[in-house]
C-alpha cells in the first residue's frame, strides 16, 4: 500500500512531463515552418477565413506555436503557453472544417494537439517543471519567523496553531479553483 502511494503521484508526474516534452517537440517545427514562407502561409490560411491584417496573425500563430512549445517543454508558463497553443489549434480545426468539411486525415493531428493542450491546461504542468521549482522556492517558501520561533521549542512540542493553520490550508486547497494562477501545479 505505501509503495502504490509513493510511486503514483510519481508516474502522473512523469506522464505529464512526457506529454509536454512531447507536444511541445512535435509541434516546435510547425511554427518555424510558418516563418519560413510567412507571405505564402497567411494566403493559404489566414485569408480564406477573411481574417484581418492576415500576415500579423500568420506571425502569432507561428509565435505561439514555437513560443508556447518552449513553454511546455521547459515547463515554464506552462498553463499560458498551452493556452496560446490551444487557441492557435482551435482556429486550425476552424479552418480545416470550413475548406475540407469533416476530413479526418486533416483534422487528427490538429485534435491530438488541441487534446493535449486542453490536458496539460486541466491538469497543470506536475512536478517536473519549472513552474513547480519556482512554486516551491519563491511562493511556498516557509516564513523565517515561524521557524525562530519553532526553534525555541523542545522537540515534542507542536504548536497547536500550525495544527489548525495546516487542516485550514487543506481544505482551501480542496476547494481552490484549478485556473487561480497559471503558475499552480
Amino acid at each position: 500500500m505505501l509503495s502504490s502511494i509513493l510511486f503514483k503521484t510519481i508516474f502522473k508526474d512523469l506522464a505529464i512531463l512526457l506529454l509536454r516534452v512531447f507536444a511541445g517537440a512535435l509541434l516546435i517545427h510547425h511554427g518555424f515552418e510558418k516563418l519560413n514562407d510567412i507571405n505564402n502561409f497567411a494566403d493559404a490560411f489566414v485569408r480564406p477565413l477573411h481574417l484581418p491584417f492576415p500576415v500579423t496573425l500568420s506571425y502569432v500563430a507561428a509565435a505561439s506555436e514555437i513560443l508556447g512549445s518552449w513553454s511546455l517543454i521547459i515547463g515554464l508558463g506552462t498553463r499560458l503557453g498551452a493556452s496560446a497553443i490551444l487557441g492557435t489549434m482551435s482556429v486550425a480545426i476552424y479552418h480545416a472544417l470550413v475548406t475540407s468539411g469533416f476530413n479526418i486525415y486533416l483534422l487528427e493531428l490538429l485534435a491530438l494537439y488541441f487534446s493535449s493542450a486542453i490536458s496539460i491546461i486541466l491538469l497543470g504542468p506536475g512536478k517536473f517543471s519549472a513552474d513547480y521549482l519556482i512554486n516551491e522556492i519563491f511562493i511556498n517558501k516557509i516564513n523565517p519567523v515561524d521557524n525562530i520561533s519553532r526553534e525555541n521549542l523542545p522537540l515534542n512540542v507542536e504548536p497547536d496553531v500550525s495544527k489548525k493553520t495546516l487542516n485550514k490550508s487543506r481544505q482551501d486547497k480542496f476547494f481552490e479553483f484549478p485556473f487561480s494562477s497559471f503558475l499552480s501545479s
